[in-house]
């Protein structure tokens, strides 16, 4: 990070702008935003100028900079490189930052800025993308209601009331209101979102209870975590995670949050389940949002239901939020759907991790021709799991593929066959998560089989 990123208080400042003309335009249109005392200095200015200084809104001198006096900024938008580099050569020798339009050599640049006044969002890309930076301010813009200024300043005026609270039944209250009453209440107008406000400080905020999210976080790529997700991490006061959550996913907890692993590896040391559960209780019941993070999706082989059972009989509230599970994922990976008619109309989901019960399966049916299954956690299976499909009359060449660290930047996509299974994997010798997917070949290799066959027919 070359430029680093900082909001400048300029309230009652003078802020200089040396230049008058379109150059200087664009750069005002911004600075008039500000609190900022604005001082212009040029000649031919460009009408707009003349405007605005006719309005009151800027001090106009029809005469090149001569001195910078107290200024806490200068821009040097002369569209003159000589003049500028004078006006930046008087700027660092009073020491005040200087900005040269468009130039990289400026000490400091002006970024694209989304305005919800007193909320503001400013992109930058150290000057290396220009567009790029107009094409996020759009979405941010587009992400953010016009309203949110509103709600801000409401809610500032009511700060002080809402200090006499601790820091949680804080967050609590400003939580509620920024993201659930508030939004409600600003259609019908400011009387409405303060009495909203004036409602709520009338309320027993300080008794509020704690709050647990039973996440599915996917698996693994960050941008493949749902909206609602996202939303509870940044509001989460305590982040208990799976081992195979990524880093990419926890770094958008706040940075307040405490996050706590409780990692379980298979056949090697881990958390107990009972563990996990008194930790989440334990959290709470101190009046904490908790945000319980599982890779994949919290409903499938999460073990959900014995943390749900916990919170029940603790009476503490909870809510699930699926994720997408890593079978989705992994056929993605390989171009592939789960399902496809003429093929098979059924899925199985299996978990080997758990053996018990697991020789049960009707393999029967699963050795079927065109039938598919996602076997999840099957690597140290694999070897049981082809033998129980030969034995039930599977072929021996049934595509098999395992995907490891599915939708991950060091995705990897083992394509086998089902007399293969055990070997292929042992070569491979993975260290990430792998889901196995019986009955699919990466679309890739269709596409060749298919190439193949033609070539043999002409």
């Amino acid at each position: 990070m070359r430029h680093f990123p900082v909001f400048l208080d300029t309230r009652g400042r003078r802020v200089v702008v040396s230049g008058a003309g379109e150059t200087a335009v664009a750069k005002l249109r911004l600075l008039m935003r500000t609190e900022a005392r604005i001082e212009v200095h040029g000649t031919d200015p460009a009408e707009e100028v003349r405007r605005w200084a006719a309005e009151g809104r800027l001090a106009l001198v029809e005469a090149p900079l001569a001195a910078i006096g107290d200024a806490r900024l200068v821009y040097a938008a002369n569209a003159d490189p000589a003049e500028d580099a004078r006006v930046a050569a008087l700027g660092r020798a009073a020491g005040v930052l200087v900005n040269i339009v468009d130039d990289l050599s400026s000490d400091f640049i002006t970024p694209a800025i989304v305005d919800r006044d007193p909320v503001t969002v400013a992109i930058g890309t150290e000057g290396a993308a220009p567009v790029l930076a107009r094409k996020i301010k759009a979405e941010v813009e587009e992400m953010l209601p016009s309203s949110l200024g509103l709600l801000a300043r409401i809610g500032q005026s009511f700060r002080a009331r809402v200090e006499a609270l601790d820091s949680r039944a804080r967050r609590a209250f400003w939580t509620r209101f920024y993201f659930e009453r508030g939004p409600r209440a600003v259609a019908a107008g400011p009387e409405a979102v303060a009495d909203t406000l004036e409602t709520m400080l009338g309320e027993d905020v300080a008794a509020t209870k704690g709050f647990v999210h039973l996440i599915g976080a996917g698996p693994g790529d960050p941008e493949l975590l749902t909206m609602k997700a996202r939303r509870i991490l940044h509001e989460a006061d305590v982040v208990i995670h799976d081992r195979l959550v990524p880093g990419a996913i926890l770094e958008l907890a706040r940075r307040e949050a405490r996050v706590i692993e409780v990692g379980k590896i298979a056949y090697g040391p881990s958390w107990k389940q009972e563990d996990i559960n008194a930790l989440i209780l334990r959290e709470a019941r101190a009046g904490a949002t908790v945000a319980r993070l599982k890779g994949g999706d919290a409903v499938l082989f999460g073990r959900l239901d014995e943390e749900i059972a916990a919170l029940e009989e603790a009476g503490i509230g909870f809510a699930v939020v699926p994720g997408i599970t890593s079978a989705s994922a992994s056929a993605a990976a390989i171009g592939q759907s789960l399902t496809r008619r003429g093929r098979n109309a059924s899925l199985r989901l299996l978990t080997a991790h758990d053996m018990n019960g697991f020789a049960d399966h009707d393999w029967r049916d699963l050795a079927r021709p065109g039938a598919t299954a996602a076997v999840y956690m099957g690597v140290k299976a694999a070897a049981f799991v082809r033998g129980r499909l030969l034995m039930h009359g599977a072929a021996a060449a049934t595509p098999v593929t395992c995907v490891e660290n599915a939708s991950r930047p060091d995705q990897r996509v083992i394509a086998t066959t089902l007399i293969d299974l055990p070997e292929a994997l042992a070569e491979a010798r993975p260290t990430g998560p792998v889901m196995i997917l019986l009955g699919l070949e990466p679309r890739a290799a269709l596409g060749a089989a298919t190439r193949n066959e033609l070539r043999e027919a002409l």
